[in-house]
């Protein structure tokens, strides 16, 4: 018989190591991209390579967080996070030494591999120390302040070591995120597991696996032309074995994803704008920051500058966006957010070559922020509002999983309309500098209807309420021990 976890006293300090180690997770996606263009240059990385260095990351991580939570729900949250933390620390070392491309591609995909045992042990740790009330939702918009962000901080922290250190500091750093969130993580954080049925449902994890992993390949391959023979059957391929992964799910006794943890119209709607987060946090700012160095000619470190602008204003802001969230409800606020994200990046798909950043650039991304930090603040808690604590790993890795899948996939169609875009207009003799602008223009076109349909998504699926349709979060009954 298992008993509720006790309130603990050290919450809020566990919570900073949480959040700490969430940050480092999802600059990992990131800060890598302004240092593309040197570490593409000292390895001789081609271009069809260098969406690798970012995407096998992605799509690692996105491949086995199902997996990874059910490991942090079954084997324990806590020593799932912290095995975690080493094997990525040992795999940042491993790319920030690379001697080669390949070398860097695959450290890149171990990370991801790792990340998948962080992330939903985190997120699940925090819904058994914050259990219900004010408390939850004060920590749960603090973790979806820093998941938000840290796309963008990735940006800026990649820049200055870019340029006053190194690119392999890039991967070197997240040496001293690790050792900071070992040493406290063993004072601080409290073990909990599931109970009950813990069988391992490794066939769903084989299945979701190369799904995703067909899905994410067969949209990189579409750079090469979407009728291609390759594209067509690696994306159907994995549109096929994803649903004989949820015929499978249906079935099998213990399943890698209970259909029970997807079955919320609400919860639904909330993974679905996670996924469109991805798409314009790691999808459409990477374009943004090649806009910034190789047409505006900008440095690595003024290139971070000018990316974490968004940033300030969502931090800026979450007090504000919190309290319209109370007042208003969920469909409001996650209506709005994604129609001003869009506003922004229809606003920015207007950039070219001769423009400056203060009048083409600055405004498009303070409503950006303003968007996000609508979404940021309540998705969270939306997303695992409610989940049977047997289920806390496995929805935690669900909520990841939308947001770096929608990243990954973004990252690959974003190449294939870039690619289209740019021979189009070279064919047309555009000169190369308008070319490339014209192109990073059309990806963020592309992102801005994507956060269209969030929103419509949201309006549809969300109750009009002020509270929805949300279920209200049950205490959890899992056993913890300190």
């Amino acid at each position: 018989m298992s008993a509720p976890v006790p309130l603990s006293p050290t919450r809020w300090w566990a919570l900073c190591v949480l959040g700490l180690a969430q940050l480092m997770v999802v600059l990992d996606g990131t800060i890598v991209a302004i240092a593309l263009p040197a570490a593409q240059a000292d390895l001789g990385l081609a271009d069809g390579q260098r969406q690798w260095v970012v995407t096998a990351y992605a799509v690692a991580f996105s491949a086995l967080l199902l997996l990874g939570g059910r490991i942090a729900d079954y084997w324990g949250r806590k020593r799932t996070f912290m095995v975690g933390m080493v094997g990525f620390g040992a795999a940042s070392v491993w790319g920030g030494l690379a001697q080669s491309g390949t070398e860097l591609i695959a450290a890149r995909g171990l990370q991801g591999a790792f990340a998948a045992l962080v992330a939903p042990a985190a997120l699940a740790m925090i819904t058994v120390l914050f259990p219900s009330g004010r408390e939850r939702n004060v920590a749960f918009a603090v973790f979806g302040i820093v998941a938000g962000t840290g796309a963008a901080f990735g940006f800026l922290l990649g820049g200055v070591l870019t340029q006053y250190a190194d690119w392999r500091w890039c991967l070197l750093v997240n040496v001293f995120f690790v050792l900071v969130a070992l040493v406290a993580g063993r004072f601080l954080l409290v073990e909990s597991r599931a109970h009950g049925d813990n069988r391992y449902d490794l066939v769903g994890a084989v299945l979701v696996a190369l799904s995703l992993g067909s899905l994410i390949y067969g949209f990189a391959r579409a750079e090469h032309g979407w009728g291609s023979a390759d594209t067509v059957g690696f994306l159907a391929a994995g549109v096929i074995l994803m649903a004989v992964f949820l015929w499978w799910q249906a079935r099998c006794s213990h399943p890698l994803l209970p259909l029970r943890v997807v079955s919320s119209r609400v919860r639904g709607a909330a993974f679905l704008l996670q996924a469109c987060v991805g798409v314009v946090m790691v999808g459409a700012l990477l374009y943004l920051t090649f806009h910034f160095q190789i047409v505006l000619g900008m440095s690595p470190v003024v290139a971070g500058f000018a990316s974490v602008a968004m940033t300030v204003v969502i931090m800026a802001t979450a007090p504000i966006s919190t309290s319209l969230f109370t007042t208003f409800g969920p469909r409001v606020v996650l209506t709005v957010g994604p129609l001003l994200v869009a506003a922004g990046l229809f606003y920015l798909s207007g950039i070219s070559a001769s423009g400056s950043y203060w009048t083409e650039v600055l405004p498009g991304v303070v409503v950006m922020g303003l968007g996000f930090s609508l979404i940021l603040v309540p998705v969270q808690n939306l997303a695992l509002a409610g989940v049977d604590p047997h289920d806390a790993g496995v929805a935690s890795a669900l909520a990841n999983a939308s947001l770096h899948v929608g990243g990954s996939i973004a990252v690959a169609v974003f190449t294939a309309i870039y690619t289209s875009s740019m021979s189009d207009s070279l064919a047309q003799g555009v000169d190369q500098l308008p070319a490339l602008a014209g192109a990073y223009g059309d990806t963020l076109f592309a992102a801005a209807w994507v956060m269209v349909l969030g929103a419509v998504a949201a309006f549809l699926l969300i109750g009009g309420a002020k509270t929805g349709d949300a279920p209200v979060a049950s205490e959890p009954a899992v056993a913890a021990t300190h």
